[in-house]
């Protein structure tokens, strides 16, 4: 009964109700779309980074990550002690050396990556970025696949001569020429101007490594939220191995998550806040009109538990309303981007420099969604609070006289 009186007191005064509405609808729908735009471009960034960049987790030698020394070697047979764990999917060795590339223009520093090409398919999709040329797949016996950025720094072209000099085993500087098979680019131009990756063999000839062993094992696990736990897991199973988890080895990428919820939650908190003043004024307006009217009920008999109760319906009814709409037009709108994405390419230059896809398409998450809902309801029965409060100060001899 309750119920049906409230929701004809709420359109007694249709205008009053719909701007009430329109308002929390409009509100809800910036909180879904801009939470939901934040949760997909921070979700490609972090997708970008573990499956391009870094893998779900690295093994390396004790004190490696400190030293960058090249004799720090993980032993022969490390990587299948490492997949027999059984939350691991896939697992690479690498051969990782600190040098420079050199071209008849110019030279950069960078980073050497020696890669088993077939493996590292498994691990990472680094082979998907590849504009130009092929993943190891030339008729050279020396291959690299180099980075956009640091193409156009070298000034080199696909199939170009390209100098890379490092030192060997013995602190000896060499080096030896690679011709460019492939031309990679990541939504990471700092990533793209900094790494050079070439065959294993041939990196572990000309710096004299010997043969199975290797300064990294780059693993896949079967969820990358497992890695923090997996860590310490892998590091029992070897001798002086230090296993250390993509939030540790990128940790920016570990706070884009965190950062990115507590930014969603902060505006829709800021928006219900605003909301919620203008929510408090209509509906103690309403109150103030109606002071004969909740009068005559108190007068009949009419318990105040059950006026403030019908007050608060009264609000919850229209917050609800407005909020499912507003949640609604917010949901279809991502749902129509999630395919076609939101351009922001006319600032690709810098976003590319901080790792960010120009192309973002929202995702929505269902936590996110029956959260914000939650929110509204609780923003509807906190803003119903003063309003019924004051219609139970009301004396009803003093309220019916009321003209």
């Amino acid at each position: 009964m309750l119920l049906k009186i409230a929701w004809r007191n709420i359109w007694r005064s249709p205008v009053r109700s719909w701007i009430i509405i329109s308002a929390l609808t409009a509100g809800m729908f910036a909180g879904i779309f801009s939470s939901t735009f934040m949760n997909g471009w921070m979700k490609q960034r972090l997708r970008d980074g573990v499956e391009t960049e870094t893998g779900h987790l690295q093994i390396f030698r004790n004190n490696y990550q400190n030293s960058r020394e090249l004799s720090l070697l993980l032993p022969s047979g490390e990587k299948n002690k490492v997949t027999a764990h059984p939350m691991v999917e896939s697992a690479t060795e690498r051969i990782i050396v600190q040098g420079m590339a050199a071209s008849a223009e110019t030279a950069r520093g960078i980073k050497i990556l020696g890669v088993e090409p077939e493996m590292e398919k498994n691990v990472l999709n680094l082979h998907e970025k590849v504009r130009q040329g092929s993943w190891f797949d030339s008729p050279y016996s020396k291959e690299a696949v180099i980075g956009e950025k640091l193409a156009r720094q070298l000034k080199i072209d696909l199939r170009s001569r390209i100098i890379l000099r490092f030192q060997d085993m013995e602190g000896t500087l060499t080096g030896g020429a690679f011709r460019v098979a492939g031309i990679y680019r990541t939504s990471n131009t700092a990533f793209d101007g900094a790494h050079v990756l070439v065959r294993r063999s041939d990196l572990a000839e000309l710096t004299s490594i010997p043969s199975g062993k290797s300064h990294a094992i780059v693993v896949k696990l079967q969820n990358a939220g497992d890695a923090m736990q997996v860590a310490p897991e892998i590091e029992k199973m070897l001798e002086d191995a230090d296993a250390v988890p993509w939030k540790e080895l990128s940790p920016e990428l570990g706070y884009i998550t965190e950062l990115s919820n507590t930014y969603m939650y902060i505006f829709v908190v800021i928006i219900l806040m605003a909301l919620a003043f203008g929510i408090v004024n209509t509906m103690l307006m309403a109150v103030l009109e109606r002071t004969r009217e909740i009068g005559m009920l108190m007068s009949v008999g009419m318990a105040r538990s059950r006026i403030f109760i019908m007050i608060v319906l009264e609000t919850v009814m229209l917050c609800t309303t407005g909020g499912l709409l507003g949640i609604g037009a917010g949901l279809f709108t991502v749902w129509r981007l999630s395919n076609t994405g939101i351009d922001l390419s006319i600032w690709a230059t810098g976003l590319k420099e901080m790792g960010f896809d120009p192309i973002v398409y929202p995702e929505w998450d269902a936590v996110l969604v029956f959260n914000i809902a939650g929110m509204v309801i609780l923003s509807g029965i906190l803003a119903s609070l003063y309003p019924a409060w004051k219609a139970l100060k009301l004396n009803p001899s003093e309220a019916v006289r009321v003209i």
